[in-house]
């Protein structure tokens, strides 16, 4: 049969509401005005309880304190911070004067830090004092100590030359510096004035947020997204999990990226839902806590931390009755954990959501409805909206059932990488597909499943092997908790399979047993030849697992040993 004469795998997602055309700004003072009394922030760590009429006070006093910064339409202005208040007023109020938030990894050190200020070209950096091992008021006085002996807003850096004003949280002062407290009270009439015009004047095609993508390879890229990106993709992603002004969602997920800005603060803002953060950064603990006194309806999260919650000690002393629905994503989930999931935690609802920074970032959703194997076998349907295809290496749509490269189109894709027409034409074609590098495949019902990274599949020996299959199948082991499969170079085969294998708590196993478990259940070929037990995995702030600094270290490991005299 020829490609032509058979069902080809693309879709384009069926929406029940229309997309809306309004800047965030003007979306946030719509649903103060219809819900003014509602709660619509909690950040418990900050003691912060704030209705949609307070937050939008605190809001505006930040945009008017950046306007008499002279902080401009188009402007960039970074925000580096786990997740504090600070950072939901700066993702608002640059909104609402049109300069465009760049969100800066919390973990980033000096070298990433002056590559993403620089390639940008932030005016203003907005940053915590410090996090975890990180203490950003020194790291910045590291690039720029001219901060020493410079009036605050007056910077002039040879090694961040755009960079003009840092402004720190906390009460402490620091020389060359302004205090975030202080910026909120310096706007006067003039620019509560100015602030009203812009509400007149910006467009929702605007770019208001630049997320650096954390590539595997080179240097991150920094994808430009818009108003109507964003607001829509958080409006969108709310429908999904059918959120009301009733709603109450907990965010453990990290604010820089879109998982907790859109899928966290758009998704409550557009339906008028309360965004509640249990701390600055994920813990299992302060989560189920949070929940319980919070009477959270809704709960996000990557499956490591839904994992992570699962297994909490006294998890049965939590009541978490409360909960509907939520997220999982950013990471293929097990079936076995997305049935303690709706089981221990009265998650019935719950979505798995997938996509990417570039398409801001959901463009597949599993309704809540779906049945259970279609929500864990699959990361659902196209979004409303939005079309995706699946594309063989010339670019053709294969048949459904076949496996290609998942490409996305519609209201969700990215502008473009910020200063980088290059790697914007090589990810964007002329048609406006985004090309995702996700391998995948798409059923008669139009579900698509992720096989995996089109550079993360394994050739061996010619058979081309799929680490997700893998997984799965080691998942079933009673002793295995987390596993991660990947591919390493070898001389005879071309690439062999290795495993990192995280035991259950008290659980035993050795290579052996687990290599005895796979023989006849899966292909041959399929059967990792080298396994490493592991506490743990290297990881993005997000909760990504990165599998190439596994890949580096094994080859290093088997480098080595190869080296040693005999």
């Amino acid at each position: 049969m020829t490609h032509s004469t058979q069902k080809q795998s693309y879709l384009c997602g069926t929406a029940a509401t229309p997309l809306l055309y309004e800047t965030i700004g003007n979306c946030f003072d719509r649903i103060a005005d219809t819900f003014p009394e509602r709660e619509a922030l909690v950040v418990r760590h900050q003691n912060i309880r704030w209705t949609y009429r307070e937050y939008q006070t605190q809001i505006n006093r930040l945009a008017t304190g950046l306007l008499k910064l002279g902080v401009q339409p188009g402007e960039r202005v970074g925000i580096w911070s786990p997740n504090r208040v600070e950072w939901c007023l700066t993702q608002f109020a640059t909104a609402k004067i049109g300069a465009i938030m760049v969100c800066i990894n919390p973990a980033y050190r000096l070298y990433e830090l002056e590559y993403a200020l620089n390639k940008v070209e932030c005016k203003v950096i907005i940053t915590a004092e410090k996090f975890k091992t990180s203490e950003y008021l020194k790291m910045l006085n590291e690039l720029a100590p001219e901060l020493n002996r410079c009036a605050p807003g007056q910077l002039d850096s040879h090694r961040l030359p755009h960079l003009k004003t840092v402004i720190r949280m906390g009460a402490e002062k620091s020389p060359g510096m302004l205090n975030f407290d202080d910026v909120c009270t310096r706007g006067g009439a003039h620019e509560k004035e100015r602030l009203q015009e812009l509400a007149g004047l910006l467009q929702p095609d605007d770019a208001i947020n630049i997320q650096f993508t954390s590539g595997t390879t080179g240097n991150p890229k920094g994808a430009t997204l818009t108003h109507f990106n964003i607001l829509n993709n958080g409006y969108q992603v709310g429908q999904g999990m059918r959120f009301t002004e009733n709603d109450r969602l907990c965010i453990p997920v990290p604010l820089y990226h879109c998982f907790g800005m859109v899928m966290g603060n758009l998704a409550c803002l557009t339906h008028g839902a309360a965004a509640i953060f249990p701390n600055d950064a994920f813990e299992p603990i302060s989560v189920l806590e949070t929940v319980q006194a919070e009477k959270c309806t809704a709960l996000h999260g990557v499956p490591t931390m839904f994992i992570a919650e699962l297994d909490s000690a006294n998890f049965d002393q939590y009541n978490l009755s409360s909960l509907r629905t939520g997220i999982m994503a950013g990471a293929p989930c097990p079936i076995e954990v997305m049935k303690r999931v709706i089981d221990k935690m009265h998650m019935r609802d719950v979505t798995i959501m997938y996509g990417q920074t570039e398409t801001s970032p959901v463009n597949h959703m599993t309704a809540i409805d779906a049945p259970l194997e279609k929500r864990v076998g699959s990361v659902g349907k196209v979004g409303p909206h939005q079309e995706v295809k699946i594309i063989d290496s010339e670019g053709r749509t294969v048949p459904i059932g076949e496996k290609g490269e998942l490409c996305c189109r519609g209201y969700s894709v990215m502008q473009g990488y910020w200063n980088d027409p290059e790697k914007t034409a090589e990810t964007i074609d002329a048609g406006r597909w985004l090309h995702s590098g996700d391998l995948a495949v798409m059923d008669e019902e139009g579900y698509v499943k992720i096989v995996d990274r089109l550079k993360d599949m394994i050739i061996r020996g010619g058979e081309n092997v799929y680490p997700r299959e893998v997984e799965e199948f080691l998942y079933s082991h009673p002793a295995i908790q987390e596993v991660q499969v990947f591919g390493i170079p070898d001389t005879k085969y071309g690439e062999e399979i290795c495993a990192w294998v995280q035991l259950r708590p008290g659980a035993n196993a050795t290579a052996d047993d687990i290599r005895a478990y796979c023989k006849d259940k899966i292909t041959h070929f399929k059967v990792p030849r080298i396994i490493r037990f592991v506490d743990g995995f290297p990881m993005t702030v997000t909760g990504k697992i990165q599998k190439f600094r596994m890949r580096e270290a094994m080859e290093a490991e088997l480098k080595e040993k190869r080296s040693e005299p005999a």
